[in-house]
C-alpha cells in the first residue's frame, strides 16, 4: 500500500494515570516502547506549563531510550522553546494552552499569533526541528500558518469527533476542504484529536492527510484490551481505510 498513513501514539493520559497517585507506575516510557512494538510510527508528548501530566523528566526519558521520532507539543513560549531547544526532538507541535482547560480546546489562532510565531518557528526550524502548528480547518489559518514559516499543519478534529452523526458529514467535509487546501499551499497534513476506532478511518482516507496522533483513546481501550491491541486495531483501522480510499483492497 503507497502512501501509509503514520500513527503517532499520544502517552500523556499514561502519565496523568501515574500522577493520579504519585509515584512512577504506569510509565508513560514502557507506554511509548510499547506503541513502538505495536506499529506505532511516533511518539507525542505534551509538555504542559503546569506539568500536569508529562514530566520534564518523561521528556528526558523519552529523548534518551526510545528509538521512534518524539513529537514534542507545546506552547509558544520562552520556557517550551529553550526545553525543546535542548531536547532537539524529531518534531515540535506548537498548541494553544489554558490552564483551566481539561484538554486542548480548539486550534491555535495563528492569525492573531502572527507576530509570536515567526521567530518561534524560525528558531525550531534553524534547530533541525519539524515545526507543525495545531489549527482548526479553516483556510484563513492554514493560510496564516504558511505565512509564518511553518511546514507542517495538523488539523484540529474535535469537532468532527463531537458532532451528531448528522453533522459528522458536514465536520468531515470541512476537513476534506481544509487538507486539500494544505496540498495547495505545499504544506504537510497530519490531523488528531478525540480520534477513535469509529472517526480515524474516514480522516486517514484523505490523501494529503500523512500522519493521525491519537493518544486519549487508546489510553482508554488500553484498560479493557491492553494498550499493543488498541494501538494494533488503530494501526489497522487506518491502513485498511486509506487502502479503501485508493482501491487497493483485494476482493
Amino acid at each position: 500500500m503507497k502512501e501509509r498513513v503514520r500513527l503517532g501514539v499520544n502517552i500523556d493520559h499514561v502519565a496523568t494515570i501515574r500522577n493520579a497517585r504519585g509515584g512512577v507506575h504506569p510509565d508513560p516510557v514502557r507506554a511509548a516502547k510499547l506503541a513502538a512494538k505495536a506499529g506505532a510510527d511516533g511518539i507525542t508528548a505534551h509538555l504542559r506549563e503546569d506539568r500536569r501530566h508529562i514530566s520534564d523528566a518523561d521528556i528526558e526519558r523519552l529523548s534518551d531510550e526510545i528509538d521512534l521520532p518524539l513529537n514534542l507539543e507545546m506552547a509558544a513560549t520562552v520556557e517550551m522553546l529553550q526545553i525543546a531547544l535542548r531536547h532537539r526532538p524529531h518534531a515540535a507541535c506548537v498548541v494553544p494552552e489554558k490552564r483551566q482547560e481539561l484538554t486542548t480546546e480548539g486550534g491555535l489562532d495563528v492569525v492573531a499569533e502572527r507576530a509570536k510565531l515567526i521567530p518561534l518557528v524560525a528558531e525550531l526550524s534553524g534547530a533541525g526541528i519539524r515545526v507543525a502548528l495545531f489549527i482548526d480547518p479553516e483556510a484563513r489559518q492554514i493560510e496564516a500558518a504558511r505565512a509564518v514559516g511553518a511546514p507542517v499543519v495538523e488539523l484540529h478534529t474535535g469537532s468532527y469527533c463531537e458532532a451528531s452523526a448528522a453533522a459528522r458529514a458536514r465536520e468531515l467535509a470541512r476537513l476534506r476542504r481544509a487538507a486539500a487546501l494544505t496540498r495547495t499551499l505545499g504544506l504537510e497534513c497530519h490531523a488528531g484529536h478525540g480520534l477513535s476506532f469509529e472517526t480515524a478511518g474516514p480522516v486517514a482516507a484523505l490523501p494529503e492527510v500523512v500522519e493521525l496522533n491519537i493518544g486519549h483513546f487508546l489510553v482508554g481501550e488500553a484498560i479493557f484490551g491492553g494498550l499493543e491491541s488498541a494501538i494494533r486495531r488503530m494501526r489497522a483501522v487506518i491502513d485498511e481505510a486509506r487502502a479503501d480510499s485508493r482501491g487497493e483492497r483485494p476482493a
